[in-house]
């Protein structure tokens, strides 16, 4: 309930700085006879100033006191507020009974540079620390650029380099060492796997699964969504980055090279070597430009209820992801509900070992798929017949399926996929050539990334 007064605390704390800055003010002005009219409105200014300071400081304890902010930037605001409400506490006793213009003017100077740092204060608990001199500071890093430019992106370290200066630049106001908003910071690497009040923010190599992702692709209305409308938002391609970091293990220590680097991430690396703003709509053309209407609340429930993760695939959009992964069961009810979203579902994973070919039944009518990922499931080259009509199909993985090239040339009417991956599968290096003529336009990823064993990754263990 304490808590709940605390959230006040905003909206309190700009009475006591507009009434205190104009009694101030106006005490100063009345030492000129021309202004001496404003003496009798002074004592009823300061009374009304100083009770609002004094709520100010019960509503800011409390808010503290919910465990959102921490530090010492904290503390300063605490105890400066209440130096204001002192303060003018004094000021209101002793305006009427001293006469001196010298310790009048004094004090209402001295108030008034207490109620500007205070304020200051205030305002790097809510935007960061360095809010008021991130304009003037210059990095290398364009104007309203999140990660500066990378010479060498390839021998750069992921985390370091890219994730960390997204996170300060875009999260560390609400979630640095100052302010946790629900209890979750990501400025240091412990934090991040930690989570915050709701459990894990990420989950390693599931960035679908992972809430940090999923909350930057809720609709900017949503109360959830990060981060706050009235902040800077995150592009496709920041949030593309943070994905593919997540899903290759979310890795603290790595370099670019040793990640894995598919077709759909190269792009967004080349800006970042480039010096360009990682700002384009890499996945842009993954969403079909004419919108539909949202799925009702109550069918995304029941998606939930079996295990289903479905949530938009950007901000303001009412197209879908949906994965698999966890499904407990692919009988005919969550055939159902797929075709109850065929309109909406745009990028799908279906990598679940009791999908089959019988479950790409319910996602033959699904025009607006662009991305399908089938990997590790049952399904074979007859599967792949069902896929012949899906023209807005772009992204196809059958990773660790028995698909074979017979299957492969059912796909030759498709004339908008870009990228098959087709690693662990019963396709041959001869059969490849055949698929490259089939398909020349299309990227074959097969897998066997080489990544080099560093000597950390290596742990020695000697006998005591």
């Amino acid at each position: 309930m304490l808590e709940f007064f605390g959230r006040f605390h905003p909206v309190f704390v700009h009475l006591p700085i507009g009434i205190l800055l104009l009694a101030c003010i106006c005490i100063i002005l009345s030492f000129w006879t021309r202004f001496s009219s404003l003496k009798p409105a002074l004592p009823i200014m300061l009374l009304l100033g100083m009770l609002s300071a004094v709520v100010s400081c019960l509503t800011g304890y409390f808010l503290a006191n919910g465990g959102d902010y921490d530090g010492k930037l904290v503390s300063n605001h605490q105890w400066m507020g209440i130096s204001v409400a002192v303060l003018s506490l004094i000021l209101l006793i002793i305006h009427q009974k001293v006469k001196s213009n010298v310790i009048l003017g004094s004090i209402s100077g001295v108030l008034i540079i207490l109620i500007s740092v205070t304020g200051h204060f205030g305002g790097s608990l809510t935007h960061g620390a360095d809010y008021l001199t991130a304009p003037l500071k210059s990095d290398g890093a364009k104007v309203g650029a999140a990660i500066p430019p990378i010479a060498n992106i390839q021998e750069a370290f992921v985390y370091q380099h890219a994730i960390q200066p997204l996170l300060k630049s875009r999260c560390y106001s609400c979630h640095g060492s100052e302010k946790q908003k629900g209890k979750l910071r990501l400025d240091q690497e412990v934090f991040i796997l930690k989570g915050g009040e709701d459990g894990h923010t990420l989950v390693k190599g599931k960035a679908d699964e992972s809430e940090l992702i999923k909350r930057l692709l809720l609709p900017l209305t949503h109360d959830d969504h990060m981060a706050p409308k009235e902040k800077p938002q995150l592009t496709a391609n920041e949030i593309a980055l943070l994905k593919w970091w997540i899903d290759n293990g979310a890795d603290f220590k790595k370099k670019f090279k040793e990640l894995p680097q598919p077709e759909i991430i190269k792009p967004v690396l080349a800006a970042l070597q480039k010096g360009e703003t990682v700002a384009g709509e890499t996945t842009a053309s993954e969403i079909p430009s004419e919108e539909v209407g949202a799925v009702d609340e109550k069918v995304l429930q029941q998606f939930t209820s079996l295990g289903i993760s479905v949530f938009p695939v950007a901000q303001n959009t009412n197209y879908l992801s949906a994965n698999f992964i966890n499904a407990v069961s692919m009988g005919k009810e969550v055939q159902d509900l797929i075709k109850s979203i065929k309109k909406q579902l745009t990028w799908l994973k279906l990598e679940n070992g009791k999908v089959t070919d019988q479950t790409l039944d319910a996602i033959k009518d699904c025009k607006n798929l662009t991305r399908l990922s089938l990997n590790y499931t049952a399904v074979t080259d007859a599967g792949l017949a069902k896929l012949k009509d899906l023209e807005q199909l772009q992204s196809l993985s059958l990773v660790g399926t028995k698909i074979t090239a017979n299957g492969i040339n059912q796909l030759k009417k498709s004339k908008n996929l870009k990228f098959l991956y087709l690693y662990q599968t019963n396709i041959n290096k001869a059969d490849l050539l055949k698929i490259k003529k089939l398909l020349p336009k299309v990227s074959l990823d097969t897998g066997n990334y080489k990544v080099p064993l560093l000597a950390q990754d290596t742990a020695v263990l000697k006998a005591p």
